[in-house]
């Protein structure tokens, strides 16, 4: 059965930093692609960092250069480094796993960005 527990959220002033930490089981980390995305009210979902299989990185253009997405093979473990916080970032962060076309969601980490 595939897990997905994230944490590291909370609430940052601008221009500040948070890590994520997306903690996965059920699955091999190297056999598939382990997504970040983010939701804020009365915004559709969207993804924000990916990284595949073969550890190639993905990040939408908003985030680019400020997020950094990578995993812990040993641990299980997809992080998501986001510096240089703006408001806009503010959300609910999900990590997500798509196997066999089935979506795999965690509970969400609320992440504020806000002075």
């Amino acid at each position: 059965q595939v897990q997905l527990v994230e944490s590291g959220g909370g609430l940052v002033q601008p221009g500040g930093s948070l890590r994520l930490s997306c903690a996965v089981s059920g699955i091999i980390l190297t056999s598939n692609t382990v997504a970040w995305y983010r939701q804020s009210p009365g915004k559709e979902r969207e993804q924000v960092a990916r990284i595949t299989s073969w550890g190639s990185t993905n990040y939408r253009d908003s985030v680019k250069g400020r997020f950094t997405i990578s995993r812990d093979n040993g641990k299980n473990m997809v992080t998501l480094q986001m510096n240089s916080l703006k408001p806009e970032d503010t959300a609910v962060y999900y990590c997500n796993v798509n196997r066999f076309s089935v979506d795999y969601w965690g509970q969400g980490t609320q992440v504020t960005v806000s002075s």
